[in-house]
């Protein structure tokens, strides 16, 4: 039986600045959470301040290893499956650069915990832009991609890109985790659609988004690019893939 009913997902790669200030940011909460580090290979010994941190927090947090940068899909889904498996009522995508609050962890618990919601979003569109520190080309491409995802997909979520999220097991346990195709960012619109198509709740709650301070970006052009023309693929599936049903 696990102390914690929440286990927060962070997938690393170079993130030697960022990851022992973000799992102490975590931990220090007044709300218990677990951490899951998906390490690909960093070659800067982000994967070693993890393990020295294990010796600290033994029964909080903990390393899955894999080789080479396999892409941030694969990362989650392979969290996803190692929380289903460990019985973690409620799991958490989360960046390791500060980008997302640790603080607003418990907003995202308290919506699917307390107010009845299968998926919580952390939105940086719900309520305006609340972005800080991005240049201006990379707001109004994040914030227009959105605004075209919604357009396609007729999802009604602002943040389509958003990668702040908490999901009840039973989301993760109904969508077919091995048909999610996407790797980049283009899945984490994915798995809001197939999350929607499913028939779970799903609510945006805003957040700041903040520019990392540290380390250095993986957002490219051809990650956004798939983001972008991926979702006419998931509107046809839309049409004719038959989606499991929430429980």
């Amino acid at each position: 039986m696990n102390a914690s009913d929440s286990i927060v997902i962070i997938p690393t790669y170079n993130e030697k600045e960022n990851i022992e200030n973000i799992i102490r940011a975590v931990f220090s909460l007044e709300k218990e959470f677990h951490i899951l580090v998906i390490e690909d290979g960093s070659p800067d010994g982000t994967a070693n301040i993890v393990k020295r941190l294990m010796e600290e927090f033994p029964t909080r947090l903990f390393i899955i290893e894999r080789t080479g940068k396999l892409g941030l899909g694969t990362a989650y889904i392979t969290g996803f499956k190692w929380a289903i498996e460990h019985k973690y009522d409620y799991v958490f995508e989360m960046d390791a650069d500060f980008s997302h609050n640790p603080n607003d962890l418990p907003r995202l618990y308290n919506a699917c915990a307390n107010e009845g919601f299968d998926v919580a979003i952390g939105s940086r569109y719900v309520s305006g832009v609340n972005v800080v520190n991005w240049p201006m080309g990379r707001v109004l491409m994040s914030y227009y991609a959105s605004k075209y995802v919604r357009l396609i997909t007729r999802l009604k979520i602002h943040d389509t890109t958003a990668g702040f999220k908490c999901y009840k097991r039973k989301v993760l346990e109904t969508i077919e985790l091995d048909k999610i195709r996407f790797k980049g960012y283009a899945f984490q619109i994915e798995m809001k659609f197939t999350a929607h198509k499913c028939g779970f709740k799903i609510k945006e709650v805003p957040v700041i988004f903040v520019n990392r301070e540290l380390g250095t970006s993986k957002m490219n052009s051809s990650i956004f690019g798939e983001a972008v023309f991926g979702v006419m693929r998931l509107r046809w599936d839309g049409w004719f893939r038959k989606y499991p049903k929430a429980q």
